[in-house]
């Protein structure tokens, strides 16, 4: 073999690129050059700047919302479980005077926590100052009051004493507000539905002392609940020595469906039975339906960041139109010059979506200080629980929701690379040098 042939064969091997395999440390290094701006190069790098700033708000708000939803969600259903009973046994063959046993034999049913006898009755209170509400009165057992725990371990202020005595009422912190009582001053109850008399209907009209103040942190209950000792309720509302329902408390909320059956024979007679989702499904119907549109419309954020990956690296492929003509003619394959492409783009969707989760995590953990920040700030109520039912804003983050949400993220990143970095690919160098 001659000198020449031998000089030839190392100026080839010296234009050969450093490595064919995919992704090499060479692709690597133009894409990684690629991505770096320079003076002529600003407004493209101001393009990637911007597609990098609207993947990582995307994702971080969609991270976020979904976060507060679902907090939202868990409060509620906790907060709504915590006071009403997971299933209402109400009788259908007469009136329930055998609710005690009744509540005794539901309690022996595997998987039933607790039973509670139950009186309800709408009345209108007021306090000393002479303002009123609507109240809802529920008459329970002192003892079956102090068992549930989000009443008797949430009292803001007085004690249950008077209650188990008989001779107080526990009212919840935004009727006390509303009417200017304290634990130990006196709330007036009026019912539509009180004595008979010659003259016909009086409301009846009665004074207890409020011997508790408790707070649940939902407003709704907070402002509108009075709960009073069975038998007192039982005389107030005429129905001596009957109950209106059992509400029953169950360890798995989620699986009522499976003691349907074991509580009706354990009633022994005609009873109808309904549960807290028949109670509530309207609402977390809603919820459901809310969360769901919010997932999608917050997804078009990240879609027009992507898009803006999109117009971006089309400019720099045209941009580039000359390096990509220099590196075919030193033999890089047109996969070559897609990969480098396809990891310029991903590499801004991949930065952008996990810049958008950090993001993300740090709001959720202070969502509540930022609240009252924006709340400061702007003088207002943001989220007023009088609206929004809590007194906090909360914020769970769901882990499988936070994987959907970077998943779905990087893979329109990886989509939105796709066709300019084929173009790259199928640039003709022989026209690219032309038009340079």
């Amino acid at each position: 073999m001659s000198a020449t042939t031998l000089e030839q064969d190392k100026a080839a091997a010296a234009v050969q690129p450093p490595s064919s395999r995919p992704f090499s440390t060479f692709e690597r290094m133009v894409a990684w050059r690629y991505l770096r701006s320079r003076r002529k190069e600003a407004f493209i790098s101001v393009i990637a700047g911007f597609s990098f700033i609207g993947i990582m708000l995307g994702v971080a708000t969609l991270i976020i919302v979904m976060a507060v939803m679902n907090g939202f969600r868990t409060e509620l259903i906790s907060r709504i479980l915590g006071i009403n009973g997971h299933m209402i046994v109400q009788p259908l063959d007469g009136p329930l005077d055998n609710y005690a046993d009744l509540a005794a034999k539901f309690s022996g049913v595997k998987g039933v926590t607790m039973a509670i006898p139950m009186i309800e009755g709408q009345t209108l209170a007021s306090g000393p100052g002479g303002a009123g509400t609507g109240a809802l009165v529920r008459g329970v057992r002192a003892d079956d009051l102090i068992k549930m725990r989000s009443i008797s371990d949430h009292i803001k202020s007085g004690d249950l004493v008077g209650y188990t005595a008989g001779t107080g009422v526990a009212i919840g912190s935004r009727m006390a507000e509303q009417l200017g009582i304290t634990a130990g001053g006196t709330i007036t109850l009026v019912a539509p539905e009180g004595d008979v008399t010659p003259m016909g209907v009086n409301p009846r009209v009665k004074s207890y002392t409020v011997s508790a103040i408790f707070e649940i942190g939902m407003s709704e209950y907070d402002a509108s609940i009075i709960f009073m000792p069975l038998e007192e309720a039982q005389l107030y509302f005429n129905a001596e020595g009957i109950a209106q329902s059992i509400e029953l408390f169950v360890t798995n909320p989620d699986l009522v469906d499976d003691l349907r059956q074991p509580i009706e024979d354990a009633a022994g007679r005609q009873v109808l039975i309904s549960d807290w989702r028949d109670r509530n499904k309207t609402f977390f119907s809603a919820l459901q339906v809310e969360r769901n549109v919010m997932f999608m419309i917050l997804t078009l954020i990240v879609l027009v960041a992507a898009l803006n990956i999109v117009s971006g690296l089309i400019m720099l492929v045209k941009d580039k139109g000359s390096d990509i003509a220099i590196l075919r003619t030193m033999g890089a394959s047109s996969g070559s010059i897609m990969r480098i492409f396809f990891m310029t783009g991903a590499a801004i969707g991949i930065v952008g979506t996990f810049a958008g989760v950090l993001l993300g995590i740090v709001v959720c953990l202070n969502v509540e200080s930022i609240r009252q920040f924006f709340s400061w700030i702007s003088g207002t109520t943001l989220f007023n629980p009088e609206l929004y039912f809590l007194s906090q804003l909360p914020a769970d983050m769901n882990p499988g929701e936070t994987i959907s949400v970077v998943v779905m993220a990087i893979s329109l990143s990886f989509l939105a690379t796709i066709f300019p970095a084929w173009r790259a690919s199928r640039l003709d160098p022989v026209q690219a040098l032309r038009y340079e």
